[in-house]
């Protein structure tokens, strides 16, 4: 393994394959023939390995034994052995246990992987009434050098020489400034998870992508979604969570007539974009940075709402729950409007957020957290399309307003 064998470097030319253990030699058979092991449960995603490359052991290949076949493998078989030659159909055994390989093989010539050695023991219990053993998660395997997705923003930062923009990040929002900000529904639509795989690969190992071959605005706007979601920790950070949960116990300014910041300049949410400003300042510098540069796209992609029909609003419920969540199970539906919330106001709010002086990585309570009491609840209904004059209201209950946010 990779991992484990410090004479394979990284610039082997096999090394994105062997970093993840899937094939390992294991001496001679009984009959003197080289024996290579295939560990399935290694398989990575196909994304993030050319899974042709793997198909090059097969050559001259006399015997293949398949140890542990689901039901649904052993169907397929009988379903298409009348279409593979018989030739290769007398190469293929099925073998329940790792015991029953002792008959064709040196068994402990094998390296087998831990979870497999777990799994034919909890197969064995099964067999024989007895309780399985608990389970253990495997070691994680070591990413490429190239790696882009799933890897940590340190990761990207020491294998990019420094560069704190992501390059996935700048190559996606370069592009969609160039050609996507007036395009409607952006970040709204799916892409094929087949295309998607296929670009996470290319990114992973290193290959360019340009994203005029695909002929689709909304893929790479799918990718900077996904390169969010499948970060380590959240952009926001699990430490974050709960501050940011807090936001909606903070009161908006009083007598609020817009939340069109370009529409009423210097009426805003003052005491909620303080609270964000003061949480911000938790972050790590390097967070704070990358956050900074996807909210000034963002913001403007909300300027050319007219055209996209996307504003900070729809934004936020797009964003929300891929900067942040928390570090132990999933978000739950009350949560989704504070984060979609504090989403809407990095958004909304950018110049005014990101314009503090005070340095990230200043560790600071939230106004909350500071024994501040929230007075009441004053809010106003936005301009009326038809006359563009505005009328006060009651306050909404906290019901509507959830309900208006989802």
């Amino acid at each position: 393994m990779a991992g484990q064998d410090p004479a394979l470097s990284t610039s082997h030319p096999f090394y994105d394959v062997a970093r993840h253990g899937i094939l390992q030699v294991a001496g001679d058979d009984r009959f003197g023939r080289r024996v290579v092991t295939f560990s399935c449960c290694r398989m990575p995603p196909s994304h993030e390995l050319d899974h042709q490359r793997l198909l090059e052991y097969k050559k001259n290949l006399k015997a293949l034994y398949v140890v542990h076949p689901t039901s649904f493998i052993k169907v397929l078989w009988n379903i298409l052995k009348p279409l593979i030659s018989h030739k290769f159909g007398k190469k293929v055994i099925y073998f329940n246990y790792l015991s029953e390989l002792h008959e064709h093989l040196k068994y402990d010539q094998l390296v087998i992987p831990p979870e497999v050695l777990r799994y034919d023991e909890k197969l064995q219990s099964l067999h024989e009434g007895r309780t399985p053993p608990p389970t253990k998660t495997p070691p994680p395997r070591p990413p490429l050098p190239t790696q882009q997705f799933g890897v940590s923003l340190q990761y990207l930062k020491d294998k990019n020489q420094g560069e704190l923009i992501p390059p996935v990040l700048r190559f996606t929002v370069t592009y969609l400034r160039e050609k996507g900000l007036r395009t409607e529904g952006l970040f709204r639509r799916s892409a094929s998870v087949q295309t998607v795989r296929e670009i996470q690969r290319l990114y992973n190992q290193g290959k360019p992508v340009n994203f005029d071959d695909y002929g689709d605005i909304h893929i790479p706007a799918v990718i900077l979604k996904t390169f969010l979601r499948e970060l380590p920790q959240p952009l926001l950070t699990f430490q974050a969570y709960e501050q940011i949960l807090g936001i909606t116990s903070l009161p908006l300014a009083p007598l609020e007539l817009s939340r069109e910041p370009h529409a009423l300049p210097g009426v805003e949410s003052s005491l909620r974009v303080t609270g964000c400003r003061q949480i911000l300042r938790s972050l790590p510098e390097h967070n704070y940075v990358v956050l900074r540069y996807l909210m000034g796209f963002l913001h403007a992609v909300s300027r050319e709402s007219i055209f996209n029909k996307m504003n900070s609003s729809n934004l936020a419920c797009v964003f929300g729950l891929n900067l942040i969540w928390p570090s132990q199970g999933v978000s739950s539906l009350s949560a989704l409007v504070p984060l979609n919330m504090f989403t809407e106001l990095l958004i909304e709010y950018y110049e005014k957020i990101f314009s503090t002086p005070e340095a990230p990585g200043e560790h600071g309570l939230a106004p909350w957290e500071q024994g501040s009491r929230a007075a009441p609840l004053q809010e106003a209904v936005p301009r009326t399309q038809a006359t563009g004059l505005t009328k006060p209201t009651l306050p909404p209950s906290p019901l509507m307003a959830a309900r208006r946010r989802l």
